[in-house]
């Protein structure tokens, strides 16, 4: 089975039930999205409406009830592998590994030789800018630092798709805006396909070239926004007009969306 699209990262039709005392409560209706290749998009949404039950069916960390998720193409049948890599808000890194040995444990298991394993090790910490900590332990890092490693991590299984889920919801304002900033120089130096849910809206604007605005009960696709801003970004754009306009505009909708619910 072949995506509809050919695009980078397709959900098609997803739908998600599960079963609650004899009834089935329904939490994804009829989900279609595309990303295309090199593109970062965004989803936000309120609370409960499903974002991260879509993130972990797109990542083959649970099954859709109907419908298909497509990488590069190809049927996504099984858990995050070398096309899917994912990045979680906790920051999920074994304490008693070293930040290199971090890196490496997805080479491991891919049977990578240890030269490769070193250079590509290597090569990541330095763009995430950790080269001088690859012989420190977690315990030894900020937590902005504990995610730049975690996104190492992703990145070096060269993945078609990066996930990541609220990966700042734990930091501090100051820390998540500096990690908002790396995160954005990341993405032009390596133009990785990124797939990223948040419930911060400045955040999803900041980052992303679309984005998908997701209501509850079931969780649909509301709205899909394109972020008409320059690719290259510094944190003042967030008080341009433009910015604080788009801004409206999603807020509109997700405060639409809750008095219909409140109705």
């Amino acid at each position: 089975m072949l995506s509809p699209t050919g695009a980078k990262l397709e959900v098609h039709n997803v739908c998600k039930s599960y079963g609650l005392k004899g009834k089935q409560l329904r939490v994804l209706d009829d989900i279609n999205l595309q990303i295309h290749s090199r593109e970062f998009v965004c989803l936000v949404g309120a609370s409960g409406c499903g974002k991260s039950t879509l993130l972990n069916i797109v990542a083959g960390l649970a099954a859709p009830s109907s419908g298909a998720v497509f990488v590069d193409s190809q049927l996504v049948t099984g858990r995050p592998g070398s096309d899917r890599g994912m990045v979680f808000q906790g920051y999920t890194l074994y304490p008693w590994l070293t930040v290199a040995q971090n890196v490496a444990f997805g080479l491991q298991l891919r049977q990578m030789s240890k030269a490769e394993q070193r250079d590509r090790v290597g090569y990541f910490l330095n763009v995430v800018g950790l080269s001088k900590f690859a012989n420190s332990y977690p315990k030894q890092l900020s937590g902005g630092m504990k995610q730049r490693v975690a996104i190492a991590r992703a990145l070096a299984n060269e993945p078609a798709v990066l996930l990541m889920d609220e990966p700042f919801g734990a930091l501090d304002a100051q820390t998540k805006e500096q990690m908002q900033q790396f995160l954005l120089e990341l993405w032009a130096q390596t133009h990785v396909t990124v797939m990223m849910i948040t419930h911060d809206i400045e955040e999803a604007i900041y980052l992303s070239q679309r984005v998908y605005v997701m209501s509850a009960h079931p969780g649909q696709i509301k709205a899909e926004i394109t972020i008409q801003l320059p690719e290259r970004r510094e944190l003042d754009i967030k008080l341009s007009p433009t910015f604080v306009d788009i801004k409206r505009q999603i807020i509109h909708t997700l405060r639409h969306d809750v008095a219909t619910v409140s109705l």
